[in-house]
């Protein structure tokens, strides 16, 4: 049974793969499932057996994407009571981007389709849920006006995707790291305390 297991689990693998390689070579919408079996050197019984069509597989390949940020962005991590731990968030950042850089024509691919409204709601959705606490006890006002917790989400993600798709898209050597440097200076210089969130150099 053991045996059985690691074959199913090795066969989903190179599914998985052979999807990402000709995404990237040709692009999602012209494939075929017969293209992509080809290319994981199986059948279409063989595919069907893991995934319902060609659009089942780009689903599971998003959601694991997903689950990348759920673990990343888990506020135990990075949270202590008001306080963001600023280096433990550029460790975090760091593990993103470079988990993103490993697949990055398929993130590009993302990224300049619908799917990024998609991702985009789907991460500020994570981020309201799982920072619900700290986002509670905020009440942000500029000029008397009290600012909409939905409104700060969306900036803070919206610096997020902006750095991301800059930094896959263009011809430069800057590692993730130093990425993860940057946005954090970008986002801390004021906007952070502005927000009602103390900070932890």
């Amino acid at each position: 049974m053991k045996k059985v297991d690691l074959r199913v689990k090795r066969t989903h693998k190179m599914i998985i793969e052979a999807f990402i390689r000709l995404v990237e070579e040709r692009g999602y919408d012209d494939l075929t499932v017969q293209e992509i079996a080809d290319e994981a050197m199986i059948n279409r019984a063989t595919f069907y057996a893991h995934f319902k069509n060609k659009q089942d597989l780009y689903d599971s390949i998003f959601h694991s994407t997903m689950n990348v940020f759920v673990s990343v962005l888990d506020p135990d991590q990075i949270v202590k009571g008001n306080r963001l731990k600023l280096k433990q968030v550029e460790f975090v950042l760091t593990n993103i981007y470079q988990q993103i850089k490993e697949n990055k024509v398929f993130f590009i691919t993302i990224l300049e389709s619908s799917d990024d409204q998609r991702l985009r709601k789907q991460i500020q959705a994570i981020l309201e849920v799982q920072y619900a606490h700290i986002f509670s006890r905020l009440k942000i006002t500029e000029n008397d006006l009290e600012v909409p917790i939905d409104f700060i989400i969306e900036y803070i993600t919206s610096i997020f995707f902006a750095t991301l798709h800059w930094w896959i898209t263009a011809d430069t050597t800057m590692d993730a790291n130093s990425l993860a440097k940057l946005v954090i200076k970008l986002v801390g210089n004021g906007h952070l305390t502005v927000l009602g969130i103390e900070v932890d150099h």
